[in-house]
């Protein structure tokens, strides 16, 4: 199991040179990955407060210049929204920036960020979905460098070389946000190299109230969304559907005890049993947005991931 943390852009944090600085002692602390949130003008929750943004993409510029161990990426990149030639060039830039440390974990975005809704991007989601598709196509021919093009229903590229090619053979790993146990979702996640998995059983994901979480990891030492039976019916999924056996991230997003870190760490070890690789810590959420303590922040990153000993 890798460990991460999963930082906002936004308010705090909004600074990219203190990003780079919280990234750095994430590294410091024995983290394996820093990921940002890839916002670009979320609400203010119900306050009068219109929060500041950093650019992710140049945040992350900070934060790959900043370290030399740590993963890194957005978290997650929507693609509807990105013009997919732009992102294969930044994606190898910030490659070679970091001497093979990117990652592009993708989805199809929160459509509550005015950077969808306010500038009229397009909100239907079965559209978004074959936008990612389409994206997805186009970033890793661009990424071979050889020579490209591209006929489909958005996009088309005239023949293209983009050069240089990215550090990471045979690509850069790609995460995509997939819905389990919804099939055509899933199809999709296992075409690339690792899925971000939420539940999706009815109309829309489980939201667990903000209480029910808190007292989760009081009593469990650790919270995610996603069942242990869950993540191995996902690993069994993904293992039949790739017969080569190449690496694939099964990659949860959640919140860990630092003062049980014994606690912590059996729960989240049950995970790594059923086969997930990744250890997200969304330490950008509710524990520390409000009333958005960025020291309480900094103080879990230098406590460390909730690794086995």
């Amino acid at each position: 199991m890798k460990y991460g943390i999963d930082l906002p852009n936004m308010r705090e944090c909004s600074d990219p040179k203190l990003l780079a600085e919280i990234a750095r002692e994430a590294e410091d602390a024995g983290w394996d990955g820093v990921f940002l949130f890839d916002s670009l003008a979320m609400d203010s929750w119900g306050s009068d407060e219109v929060p500041p943004h950093a650019d992710p993409w140049i945040a992350l510029a900070a934060i790959a210049a900043a370290t030399n161990r740590v993963k890194f990426g957005p978290m997650i990149a929507p693609l509807s929204r990105r013009r997919p030639w732009k992102v294969a060039r930044e994606t190898v830039t910030l490659d070679h920036l970091s001497n093979g440390r990117m990652v592009l974990p993708v989805g199809l975005g929160t459509p509550e960020d005015g950077g969808f809704q306010g500038v009229g991007e397009e909100l239907n989601r079965k559209t978004r979905a074959d936008l990612l598709d389409e994206s997805l196509a186009i970033i890793d021919g661009l990424w071979t460098g050889e020579p490209f093009a591209h006929e489909g229903t958005h996009y088309n590229l005239k023949e293209m070389t983009f050069l240089p090619k990215p550090v990471q053979q045979p690509r850069i790993p790609v995460w995509v946000v997939g819905a389990w146990p919804r099939m055509k979702s899933m199809r999709r996640t296992v075409r690339w190299d690792g899925v971000v998995p939420v539940i999706m059983r009815g109309e829309s994901a489980e939201q667990p109230e903000m209480e029910q979480v808190g007292d989760r990891v009081r009593e469990d030492g650790a919270y995610v969304g996603i069942t242990v039976e869950d993540v191995a019916e996902i690993r069994a999924y993904a293992d039949e559907q790739r017969p080569d056996g190449a690496p694939f991230d099964i990659v949860l997003e959640g919140w860990s005890s630092a003062s049980d870190k014994a606690k912590a760490t059996a729960a989240i070890a049950a995970y790594e049993d059923a086969g997930a690789t990744w250890w997200v810590e969304a330490v950008w959420s509710w524990l520390y947005l409000p009333p958005r303590d960025i020291e309480g922040l900094r103080a879990r990153i230098r406590e460390g991931p909730p690794r086995l000993t």
